[in-house]
């Protein structure tokens, strides 16, 4: 038997801008003058021209790079925008996971906010009582519920806006990157909750980063990519086409991702490269002095693309390395090596060269370079160093 269509995206076109087309009565007249909607010249296309077909029971996961139109592409289908262009349809009661903790007041108690919620999501009061004590055990908030939500940490806040939404009654699930958000415990039953998804065959449509979450949920994928669909089909390939977004950039004459750099440059890098195995990293560059320098240090860190977290790095000073003094007009190149231990995912890489204890900087470059790492490493920690396990 066929599947049955869940969502329907047919030809969509989303337009944002600072004056849409007819915010005022002169566009209006306009417009019916010239027999029709124009684009406003201050306006630009977030989607264009995206078609696109969910079916029940499937997993499908959305991928691209910040600003490609992935949550645009959720919001449309929950219904927060409107089109521009183009027919949303969906079938079935749909839970929107998008911003997760909207709707909550920071002046009532976490009970309260429960019970609020919860009327929003179209519970009675009955069903949330029947509710309440799960959707607290899973947000483990015994201790903090009669407390105002405005006394709770981010994380607390997270963990019991997910623990209400996962009770809904829902046929369509839209998740945009729950697992950025929230402590390696929490990224766990996120997990766990998601296998329980898959095995209920729910009609899920998932936005993340993490290529190991696509990769062990998802049944199917799409790349968005400025506005518009560049692959869809197999999980594995969709995955490839991702990948080659982020060597586009980390091969480009720069190597700059919206990278900042600052420093005095008299001493400064160039031709930065990183090398990636399943068992190692290599950290090259070329160090060039317009001056003469007896002492520096140079160094890295690998951040998580979401949270901007440092997940480890290193320099000379910490390694107790003494480097060559610097001539004027010299040249030299450095490696960094060091065992791969990042799960799988994108990861963005700064370098860093300045004097002994900090001051002054050289040269301070952030995000100067992607790191890819996909080798199989499907695990809610961000760092997966290999781990030997004995009994006696």
């Amino acid at each position: 038997m066929e599947a049955r269509r869940a969502i329907k995206v047919n030809g969509v076109h989303k337009l944002f801008g600072y004056s849409s087309p007819h915010t005022n009565i002169k566009s209006i007249f306009t417009s019916m003058i010239k027999g029709g909607k124009k684009r406003s010249a201050d306006s630009f296309a977030i989607l264009e021209g995206i078609s696109l077909d969910v079916y029940e029971g499937e997993f499908l996961g959305i991928v691209g790079k910040n600003g490609s139109g992935k949550s645009t592409l959720l919001k449309l289908i929950a219904g927060i925008y409107a089109p521009t262009k183009g027919k949303v349809t969906v079938r079935g009661k749909l839970v929107p996971f998008i911003e997760l903790g909207v709707g909550f007041n920071p002046d009532l108690t976490g009970k309260e906010n429960v019970y609020l919620n919860g009327a929003l999501l179209g519970f009675s009061k009955k069903e949330i009582d029947a509710r309440y004590q799960d959707i607290v055990d899973f947000a483990e908030l015994e201790k903090f519920m009669d407390q105002k939500l405005k006394n709770y940490s981010s994380g607390m806040q997270v963990r019991l806006a997910f623990a209400l939404a996962i009770r809904s009654d829902a046929d369509i699930l839209l998740i945009d990157e729950v697992l950025a958000v929230g402590d390696a415990d929490f990224q766990k039953k996120c997990f766990e909750y998601f296998k329980g998804l898959k095995k209920d065959k729910k009609t899920v449509v998932f936005i993340s980063h993490d290529m190991s979450a696509i990769q062990e949920f998802c049944t199917r994928a799409v790349c968005i990519d400025n506005g518009k669909i560049i692959a869809k089909g197999e999980v594995s390939k969709v995955a490839e086409s991702y990948m080659r977004l982020f060597q586009k950039d980390t091969q480009s004459s720069t190597h700059e991702l919206n990278s900042e750099r600052w420093g005095s440059k008299s001493l400064q890098m160039s031709s930065p490269s990183v090398r990636v195995s399943e068992n190692e990293l290599v950290v090259k560059l070329t160090i060039s002095a317009d001056v003469e320098v007896s002492e520096y240090t140079l160094g890295f860190s690998v951040h998580d693309r979401d949270t901007g977290e440092i997940l480890l790095g290193t320099n000379s000073e910490l390694l107790g390395k003494r480097l060559p003094a610097m001539k004027k007009s010299q040249e030299k190149t450095f490696s960094f090596t060091l065992p791969n231990v990042l799960r799988d995912g994108v990861y963005d890489l700064g370098l860093a060269l300045h004097a002994p204890k900090n001051l002054p900087v050289y040269d301070w470059w952030d995000k100067a370079l992607v790191v890819e790492s996909f080798y199989g490493r499907k695990s809610p920690y961000l760092i997966t160093p290999k781990v030997r396990l004995t009994v006696d």
